[in-house]
């Protein structure tokens, strides 16, 4: 089931569910700076336990500047989900342009066989008031 406002992908049974907040108070528009956070949902709706081991992620701004981020686990953390289980976080990222968008995968295993897999970090925008078009 999708959330309304929420940008979501399944890979082998791993739902990924993002949700992006403007932080005005981070933000300084006149500095060119513009900060979100985005609150991830990790289910694991398959029949076989995994762990999340490392990110990557590629995040663009509306000039088409695109950053690519990898690393260990998130937040610290490198979840094992068992079937039905879910992890959830957040985190953030600041652009120098009023709009962007990022996207990314986790590189995960099947903990009983170790079997490596990416599971999709769905497309997500990142949208500010200070944005073209944007209405307030």
């Amino acid at each position: 089931m999708s959330e309304p406002g929420a940008f979501t992908a399944i890979t082998r049974g791993v739902r990924v569910t993002v949700r992006t907040f403007y932080l005005v108070d981070q933000s300084d528009p006149e500095e060119g700076r513009y900060v979100w956070a985005y609150r991830v949902r990790i289910g694991n709706e398959g029949r076989e336990t995994v762990q999340l081991l490392k990110r990557t992620w590629h995040i663009t701004d509306a000039l088409g500047r695109t950053q690519h981020v990898h690393g260990d686990g998130v937040v610290g953390e490198q979840p094992v989900l068992e079937p039905g289980e879910v992890f959830e976080y957040t985190s953030g990222t600041p652009l120098a342009t009023p709009s962007g968008f990022m996207q990314g995968r986790y590189h995960m295993i099947t903990t009983a066989s170790g079997e490596p897999f990416d599971v999709e970090i769905p497309a997500f925008s990142l949208d500010s008031p200070h944005g073209r078009g944007a209405l307030n």
